[in-house]
């Protein structure tokens, strides 16, 4: 007979893998995005101005591709809880930036799902939406932290008992 206490560890893959897939998808789109204009992702991020524009240009350089790599380990859910860890500390750094441009008064687009950089005459910034989505992904990605254990991932295969 199964006690409550084990049937709610046997939900927790149920709530885990959707989790660790929809975080994947994040990385995949944001990834996605940019790699295709690394010149463009380089001044998005220089656009926020924290950093010189070569220290930009690297960061803009790397980040789709770190992105992606993110992306696709969370996919096959290989080492989830380190992929959950690196996530959680780039979007606790995403958001810190979106909240530096909002409170310098920069009008920029945070330049996570696009091209990013100086907004457009008439555009307005949504620094808040953009700040809740994060943290909302970061939600995902604590639930990894504490949770890793998903359905349908290489960690599964690699660590199931035989």
């Amino acid at each position: 007979m199964t006690t409550g206490l084990a049937r709610r560890s046997l939900a927790w893959p149920w709530i885990s893998t959707p989790a660790r897939l929809g975080l994947a998808a994040v990385w995949l789109v944001a990834g996605a995005t940019k790699v295709g204009d690394l010149a463009e992702s380089a001044r998005a991020v220089n656009a926020y101005q924290l950093m010189s524009y070569d220290v930009a240009k690297a960061v803009g350089g790397i980040q789709p591709f770190l992105e992606i790599a993110l992306g696709l380990l969370l996919v096959i859910g290989l080492s989830t809880r380190l992929t959950a860890a690196i996530s959680a500390a780039l979007l606790v750094i995403f958001t810190a930036g979106i909240a530096s441009a909002w409170a310098r008064g920069l009008r920029i687009d945070c330049g996570c799902f696009s091209s990013g950089g100086e907004l457009g005459a008439g555009r307005d910034t949504e620094y808040g939406l953009e700040i809740l989505r994060d943290l909302g992904f970061l939600a995902l990605a604590g639930l990894l932290l504490w949770r890793p254990h998903t359905w349908y991932s290489l960690d599964d295969l690699l660590t199931r008992k035989r």
